[in-house]
């Protein structure tokens, strides 16, 4: 018997109740209701899909997710499902992802929603916010419980006719390159930095100039002076970047970015032509991905940090706490000045926060107690 008849079989035979329970547990909306009707599957009809992403092709970690991904799609869905991959520049610049995926020259993208707050205020809540939650809370916020975080997500992303989906987060970032100490805030002033996002403006509204600068010309600036400073991901990204060879002092943390979360994107028009089995295949890779990525990083930062500790003569500091007080006032001032000027932006950061201040009281009795009190070998 072929395989796709003996599959038919099984869907359409005495398991299907079994199966239809699996299914329907599975949708791309956490917060569905369980009872769901079978998909009816045309195991004849394939779909070839496009993705471009904000990073080159093959990028590590970053740029290797949208390969997972695809290469997911094609084995769950037993091939019906191709998806080629296009790196920055190749088919449209990479912070054009967003418009190419919203007017279907790609059908999906991946990126990361900060570089798109230019697009809605809002969109900036769903990478990072400076001094907000760590990935592990930012994933309950989004797909746990009622998963209310996706629901502000999608209606984020709707207008422009796109649904985004978890697509990995780097954990807590470090908090950058400098080429001079900092001992206070007044060390931040007239400080060129490339630093993304509302970061950013916090940086300006410390006195220092906010530079976004594309990950290829990060190193080249850094090194000629056009910029003082850079912040980029953690050790690993930033040594295969060898930017311990252009700034002696490493900070840390990543106030700036303390669970920075990817993301895929999907035109709303295609993703609604597809049947619903593949768009809960499309969803479970992306949880998948989602998982990976956050191991993957916290291996290799561990792994390299050593490596920077060991093999080079950089300096690795902790920002002081007057620096890190200063900013965070500046943080409340800014994220204040987004949400009083765009209604749905209160509405996400009310939800963020709200999330934020209690899953932290948990946090506080068990993580922080754990690291305070138990000592690492």
């Amino acid at each position: 018997m072929k395989r796709k008849d003996f599959i038919k079989k099984g869907i359409l035979g005495g398991t299907a109740l079994g199966l239809g329970s699996v299914i329907s547990g599975c949708k791309s909306d956490p917060t569905h209701s369980t009872e769901s009707e079978l998909p009816n599957i045309n195991f004849n009809k394939t779909f070839d899909w496009r993705m471009t992403t904000v990073w080159g092709k093959n990028f590590p970690v970053l740029g290797e997710s949208a390969n997972m991904l695809a290469n997911l799609v094609n084995k769950m869905s037993g091939g019906r499902m191709r998806i080629k991959i296009y790196g920055s520049g190749e088919l449209v610049p990479g912070y054009e992802t967003f418009d190419a995926v919203s007017v279907g020259v790609t059908e999906m993208g991946c990126g990361a929603s900060y570089y798109w707050q230019g697009k809605s205020p809002a969109a900036v809540f769903f990478t990072a916010v400076p001094f907000g939650m760590n990935s592990q809370q930012l994933t309950s916020w989004l797909i746990g419980g009622e998963a209310v975080g996706y629901q502000l997500w999608k209606e984020t992303y709707e207008p422009f006719n796109l649904i985004p989906f978890l697509g990995g987060n780097t954990g807590v970032q470090m908090g950058g390159w400098f080429n001079k100490e900092i001992n206070s805030i007044e060390d931040l002033q007239g400080l060129k930095m490339r630093i993304p996002g509302l970061a950013g403006k916090v940086l300006e509204k410390a006195g220092g100039a906010a530079i976004n600068v594309p990950a290829g010309e990060i190193f080249t600036n850094l090194e000629r002076g056009v910029i003082d400073a850079t912040e980029w991901v953690g050790p690993y990204h930033d040594y295969k970047l060898g930017l311990h060879k252009a700034a002696k002092y490493y900070y840390s943390p990543g106030w700036h970015e303390t669970g920075s979360q990817m993301e895929f994107i999907a035109n709303l028009s295609e993703w609604k032509k597809l049947p619903e089995d593949l768009q809960e295949i499309i969803y479970a890779a992306s949880i998948n991905v989602h998982s990976w990525m956050l191991a993957e990083f916290d291996q290799k930062n561990a792994e390299y940090l050593e490596i920077i500790k060991n093999e080079t003569d950089v300096q690795i500091r902790t920002f002081p706490d007057e620096v890190l007080a200063q900013l965070k006032a500046h943080s409340a001032t800014s994220i204040n000045e987004i949400t009083s000027s765009n209604s749905l932006a209160e509405k996400v950061y009310d939800s963020y926060v709200k999330h934020q201040n209690q899953i932290n009281k948990w946090s506080q009795l068990t993580e922080k107690a754990y690291y305070d009190k138990i000592s690492i070998r």
